[in-house]
């Protein structure tokens, strides 16, 4: 008897620490840092944002590198976001399944997601997943980026974003810390 009122209350004890894990993200332990960058900017925010929170981080690379004139990649950027171009990525994440939280950096083009991150956010399943966004931008802050990753990802919970101008400069660490802190990711 005294067996099975210990067995029941352990049970128990795990079941709500295993609710609590899935309610909160900061408990979550296998946290991706997914970003696609094409300056730099967001790459940096991606590494602050890893040196905060650990986990694993990944860049998204399509196949075929954007132009390196701005010009160009801005042409090129409106022409994939009028046709809802899905370039090939050249990079994949292996074992997406072990990850319950996404943190997914990106720049704010044309008041969306750039075309690759569309890409990649078709070529998994992020059914329970908590998906935590953050942009650079040059003044559009996020846009439309949020609905495009609703619509792309419906079955993840999405947490706050954070939308960083340009590189963030000198209030940078202070933005991501005071995010973090907000949304419960503060190491």
């Amino acid at each position: 008897m005294k067996i099975t009122f210990f067995l029941s209350i352990m049970l128990l004890f795990l079941m709500t620490g295993t609710a609590r894990a899935a309610e909160n993200p900061s408990t979550a332990h296998n946290i991706l840092i997914a970003y696609f960058s094409w300056s730099g900017n967001t790459r940096g925010i991606a590494e602050t944002i890893h040196q905060r929170v650990g986990g694993d981080i990944f860049e998204i690379v399509p196949a075929n590198p954007y132009p390196t004139s701005y010009r160009a990649c801005v042409d090129l950027a409106a022409q994939e976001l009028r046709d809802q171009s899905r370039p090939p990525l050249a990079t994949r994440v292996e074992d997406m399944d072990r990850y319950d939280v996404i943190f997914l950096g990106y720049p704010n083009w044309w008041a969306s997601i750039p075309m690759p991150v569309a890409t990649f956010l078709e070529a998994y399943d992020f059914s329970g997943k908590t998906i935590i966004p953050f942009c650079s931008h040059g003044g559009g802050n996020l846009g439309e980026s949020i609905s495009a990753i609703e619509k792309l990802a419906p079955q993840s919970t999405l947490s706050d974003a954070l939308a960083i101008r340009s590189g963030g400069g000198s209030v940078l660490q202070r933005d991501i810390s005071e995010w973090l802190r907000r949304i419960g990711m503060e190491k």
